[in-house]
């Protein structure tokens, strides 16, 4: 077992060697794919990242309520809110808090002009903040009861669209990822096909005196897995140097601007490893495999 791998291992060295320029256009054919689906992976983590923070950020369901309504009123609809089970807290919000918070979260140092407007437009409300986002519905219906409501705001459809937007590129993903992939088993195909027909004959004679389909497969598959690793660990290599470069240029004010936290580049860096090994190691087994099904019994 240990001889016939350590020939594998040896004849597919010699092999790639042999076969530079068409082993170099493999690698760098599986490395080019795979460094465009490593744009795309890190596109979708880094969405999916911003879609969970979104859920967090929108699970309050903002109850406007008209001037006539009452402060007890308004406490009494926080407190039928709060003994529902879809709700985590229900608080009260005048309009002059509301103001002044609107003036420290979004306005900071320009506050001040908001000073010149003549009247407070913002409404007294009611913020709930519900336990999932798919209770919202339930905590809207329930609202509705209510008298003296002006408007009721939540983001459920801003979400839904969110989630939409990320299976569509997912889905995007994967369709390119699997053309991408039929190109590269068929570039690998090619080239360990030129081995097996500069060694036709020897593998002519190595079936006459009994060798088996897979000792003398086992060459040029470890040949196709070995491009395959080469290929992912450059491609590795890259991405996570050019995503370092970019979270490196990037300011936190710039983070901050952009409204969404970014993946650690130690965190995409061990993943894209196990992903671009698995992907490299099955295209170019793959490869091996349909190169050789035209002289061997499969």
């Amino acid at each position: 077992m240990l001889g016939s791998l350590g020939y594998s291992i040896k004849q597919a060295a010699v092999q790639v060697f042999r076969n530079r320029a068409m082993s170099l256009a493999s690698l760098f054919s599986i490395t080019a794919m795979m460094l465009i689906l490593g744009l795309f992976f890190v596109l979708i983590v880094n969405v999916g990242v911003a879609m969970e923070t979104a859920k967090m950020d929108y699970d309050t369901v903002s109850v406007y309520l008209e001037d006539s309504v009452t402060y007890a009123e308004a406490n009494t609809m926080a407190e039928t809110l709060r003994a529902m089970p879809e709700v985590s807290e229900a608080e009260y919000l005048d309009k002059d808090t509301a103001l002044s918070q609107w003036k420290s979260q979004s306005w900071g140092e320009n506050s001040y002009l908001l000073d010149t407007l003549p009247e407070n437009p913002l409404p007294n409300s009611i913020e709930v903040k519900v336990k999932e986002l798919s209770g919202a519905d339930a905590v809207v219906e329930k609202v509705n009861t209510f008298n003296g409501i002006e408007k009721i705001r939540y983001y459920k459809e801003t979400v839904e669209k969110l989630v939409k937007i990320t299976d569509s590129l997912k889905l995007a993903m994967l369709i390119i990822m699997l053309f991408l992939v039929i190109v590269s088993i068929v570039v690998v195909s090619n080239t360990i096909k030129l081995t097996v027909f500069a060694r036709q004959k020897e593998i002519e004679i190595m079936k006459y005196v009994g060798a088996t389909n897979w000792f003398i497969r086992g060459p040029f598959l470890v040949e196709g897995i070995f491009i395959g690793i080469i290929s992912a660990g450059v491609s590795v290599g890259v991405v996570a140097l050019a995503y370092s470069k970019i979270i490196g240029m990037m300011s936190r004010d710039m983070t901050l601007m952009i409204g969404m936290p970014m993946v650690s580049v130690g965190f995409l860096s061990t993943n894209l490893v196990w992903v671009f090994l698995a992907l490299g190691i099955s295209i170019g087994a793959c490869g091996s495999i349909v190169s050789m099904r035209r002289f061997l019994d499969t």
